[in-house]
């Protein structure tokens, strides 16, 4: 599973298991909204704690619902750029695959974007249902894939600070 990096005494993980990490997320997180769509209808809501609900939402837009108003140009922008995104990443992880926060930060964010990806070409928007609000404040629904792009955004900025630091 691990080979040597021919310029370094470490073992370097390959690309097939960040690739196994990103298509386990997508495959949970497809699993999430095929599971949320067939026991809600739309907009239904089901208060779970008193700051968390399950609610179907659907977001033609971007990150909160950015654009989510427009005349639907946007499917295709954010298809088109998470498509270009994921192969970006791929590449970033086939040179770069022994660097193993810098790869799960990568791979995160890969199984996220895929994720979403494929709801704005089957549905034409992404399904949101985790709804977080807390002493009036409400914060937009999201999903497995968002939460999985922002952990990733998180473990990359700590990688950065990391090489800064050395």
């Amino acid at each position: 599973m691990a080979t040597k990096n021919r310029f370094s005494s470490a073992p370097q993980t390959r690309l097939g298991s960040w690739l196994g990490i990103a298509a386990l997320i997508v495959l949970i997180d497809q699993l999430t909204k095929i599971t949320i769509t067939k026991l809600f209808t739309y907009g239904e809501s089901l208060p779970v704690t008193s700051f968390f609900n399950l609610v179907l939402a659907h977001n033609k837009g971007a990150a909160f619902s950015f654009l989510a108003t427009e005349s639907g140009w946007q499917r295709y922008f954010f298809t088109g750029l998470g498509v270009a995104a994921a192969l970006f990443i791929v590449y970033l992880l086939k040179r770069n695959a022994g660097q193993r926060l810098f790869c799960w930060a990568l791979a995160l964010i890969l199984g996220g974007a895929v994720g979403n990806v494929i709801d704005r070409i089957l549905y034409g928007y992404v399904i949101d249902f985790l709804d977080i609000h807390v002493a009036g404040w409400h914060w937009p629904a999201f999903n497995v894939a968002d939460s999985t792009i922002c952990v990733g955004a998180i473990l990359f900025v700590l990688d950065e600070l990391r090489r800064v630091n050395k």
